[in-house]
């Protein structure tokens, strides 16, 4: 399931993005910006996607059932697809219709107060969520670690993409405000439609990016190879192991993993015994990675006729 952090930016970034959404909008209105109606969709978009991504959490925690054994993880993979997929349609689509339409039909800007106002307050509000995203993905940081390395092998896109959307959402904040000054200083209003078409082509590149992300989730990633490795280690290190192949894993969900483990028994180890081992590795993998959270052990003797022991742990809650 997904961390507390991970709520804990969602929350304050639909709240800091329904406030600056209606700002905007009313600034907007006021003024006849079309960069500032592109940040005023962007906001609001973003706040839809908060709620979208709080679901998908909720729905990813239910238990699991009979038509889904191994729970419901991965159903916040598949919302964050859906965020993705509406930053690009509504957020960027919009934001470069509304650009080019300015573009063909410019009108003459307003005075710019209210915008510079608006585009203040924004600053604020947006920074506040970004820093609170900023914080647990940095929480969630292994040591030694980049942001960026984070990032490419984090498995909690509730986290990452609330990151993203408020990164992508201040930097389109510099664009409008650069847009409207630029505009109103030259009373040049296509340089207002331009950093509206510049806007949606930001919010697009972020949509694809997340969605290439989203994608690698929903079609199965397993952990990463240090983890793989230690896992191999732990069972190879049992005194009643003889040889440990190479660890099959899938995220079922940010922190569910399933693991598929083939081992080979020394030899003149009675069934007992085996199970006695597989119990001790199970125990020990669980120790050392808790996300792991169901384990299939396939074990044979060395003996011209093996046996398969599996055994799996109920989930741990």
């Amino acid at each position: 399931m997904a961390s507390g952090s991970s709520k804990l930016a969602i929350y304050g970034a639909i709240c800091g993005n329904g406030l600056i959404a209606i700002s905007k909008f009313i600034a907007a209105g006021l003024t006849g910006s079309s960069a500032m109606m592109s940040e005023g969709i962007h906001s609001l978009v973003d706040t839809g996607n908060g709620v979208l991504l709080l679901w998908g959490i909720k729905r990813s925690q239910r238990p699991a059932d009979a038509s889904h054994p191994f729970g419901y993880g991965q159903e916040i993979y598949f919302w964050s697809l859906i965020v993705a997929i509406l930053i690009f349609g509504l957020g960027g689509g919009i934001s470069l219709y509304e650009g080019i339409t300015h573009l063909k039909h410019p009108k003459p800007l307003e005075d710019p107060t209210v915008n510079y106002i608006v585009l203040g307050l924004a600053v604020v509000f947006e920074g506040a969520a970004w820093y609170l995203a900023l914080r647990g993905f940095v929480q969630s940081r292994r040591p030694g670690r980049s942001l960026w390395q984070t990032f490419k092998t984090s498995k909690d896109p509730a986290l990452y993409t609330v990151l993203f959307e408020d990164s992508a959402a201040l930097l389109g904040l510099v664009v409008a405000f650069v847009g409207i000054y630029l505009g109103h200083k030259f009373n040049n209003p296509y340089l207002d439609g331009g950093a509206s078409v510049l806007i949606g082509l930001i919010l697009c590149g972020t949509a694809l990016f997340l969605a290439y992300e989203s994608h690698g989730l929903l079609v199965g990633e397993g952990v990463e190879s240090e983890d793989s490795e230690s896992m191999r280690t732990i069972a190879a290190a049992d005194p009643a192991v003889a040889e440990s192949g190479s660890p099959l894993t899938l995220h079922l969900g940010p922190d569910n993993v399933l693991l598929n483990l083939d081992v080979r028994f020394r030899p003149g180890l009675s069934v007992g015994e085996m199970e006695e081992a597989v119990d001790r590795l199970e125990a020990a993998i669980r120790e050392k990675h808790p996300i792991v959270r169901r384990i299939f052990i396939e074990a044979e003797a060395l003996k011209p006729r093996p046996s398969q022991i599996e055994n799996v742990k109920p989930d741990a809650h």
